[in-house]
């Protein structure tokens, strides 16, 4: 696994990081900009991602699913779901909107047929940085019943997601912290 970290972090810094100035989603302005979607969405990256993560989930209890908000956690979810499928351990991807479908089913959930009530799910991040879109997913994952037994990101910029995840009773696990992704 060591290995496959070295390389990820490598992929991220090449392809992901930026040094420039930006307003972040949350309405942060930052002099850095991290991107995960370049490297997730890279062939290797996408791999490494799946593999990575996995071995996240598998050390402390393997959820039963594996869900984000789009955009940031679609390849994210789908990475670990073909992993899971792989290793002979799958587990469905699902993704939350950031607001309802607006036909057919209006739907806040994709994948929701792959999903029970009860079902213990992994919400995953690509970037942390309030935690504000974070608590929101997980509030989306228990309003259809899932029990959100975890939360993992790429990256936690240090800003103070961590702690307000932890307040709302949620422990982020990042698999990265932006000092890795600066100094890589």
């Amino acid at each position: 696994m060591a290995g496959d970290r070295e390389r990820f972090l490598a992929i991220l810094k090449e392809k992901s990081y930026e040094k420039k100035k930006v307003i972040l989603s949350s309405g942060r302005e930052s002099d850095f900009y991290i991107d995960c979607k370049q490297a997730t969405l890279d062939a290797e990256g996408a791999v490494l991602t799946g593999r990575l993560l996995y071995e996240m989930l598998e050390e402390d209890g393997m959820p039963e699913a594996v869900g984000g908000i789009t955009l940031g956690a679609d390849p994210i979810v789908t990475a670990v779901s073909m992993t899971s499928a792989l290793r002979g351990t799958p587990i469905p991807a699902f993704i939350i909107r950031k607001e309802p479908k607006k036909h057919g089913t209006a739907q806040w959930i994709e994948g929701i047929r792959n999903l029970r009530s009860g079902m213990k799910v992994a919400i995953v991040e690509d970037v942390v940085t309030t935690g504000g879109s974070t608590l929101r997913a997980i509030e989306r994952a228990e309003e259809v019943g899932l029990v959100v037994s975890r939360v993992l990101c790429l990256v936690d910029r240090n800003e103070g997601g961590a702690d307000f995840l932890s307040e709302k009773g949620y422990r982020l696990e990042p698999m990265f912290l932006k000092e890795d992704v600066e100094n890589a």
